[in-house]
């Protein structure tokens, strides 16, 4: 019996470059497991509702930069979203990747059940054993439910993929 298909949300700085780098490695053509991408905003303020862009970039909304993937669990598993995620920014800067800096630019997973809050609470233990452990670094990544989404604007999603010359953040990359 196929399971249904579930979503799985991730900010790591920039998420013109979070969604870029999942495309790369689960193109959607390729039928790896990522079945659709949004970049929006999320985690923010209660009285924050609907932001947009500029409003997102100036802090006051607490709102983060992430990415929402909508995945088929039988094709691609949650551990292993989770484990790409870490494998792709710098989870231990706080509230900032390369030159970006501000709350909007944390390192976050925002679970959407207590199967993925496990999940990512044991995938994050591994990698900061195997990864940061041995060069002295903490992850610093925030393990939240999620709350609500609101999308980015349209000339924001698949970005990197219309305008390939667009800003790339260079912690955007696959680490290990």
């Amino acid at each position: 019996m196929a399971l249904a298909p579930e979503l799985a949300t991730f900010a790591a700085g920039c998420f013109w470059g979070v969604e870029h780098i999942f495309l790369q490695h689960f193109p959607i053509a390729q039928d790896k497991g990522v079945l659709r991408t949004r970049v929006g905003f999320t985690g923010g303020k209660p009285e924050a509702v609907d932001p947009d862009y500029p409003t997102v970039c100036t802090g006051r909304t607490d709102h983060a930069e992430a990415l929402q993937i909508e995945f088929d669990p039988d094709k691609v598993g949650y551990g292993e979203l989770v484990e790409f995620f870490y494998r792709t920014h710098e989870p231990t800067t706080l509230n900032s990747q390369g030159r970006d800096t501000g709350t909007q630019y944390r390192s976050a997973i925002f679970y959407h059940s207590p199967e993925q809050l496990q999940i990512a609470k044991r995938v994050t233990d591994d990698v900061q054993k195997k990864h940061f452990d041995p060069i002295g670094k903490k992850i610093v990544t925030q393990i939240v439910p999620a709350g609500p989404w609101y999308d980015a604007e349209d000339y924001h999603q698949e970005y990197l993929h219309k305008n390939p010359s667009g800003y790339h953040c260079p912690t955007h990359r696959l680490h290990w």
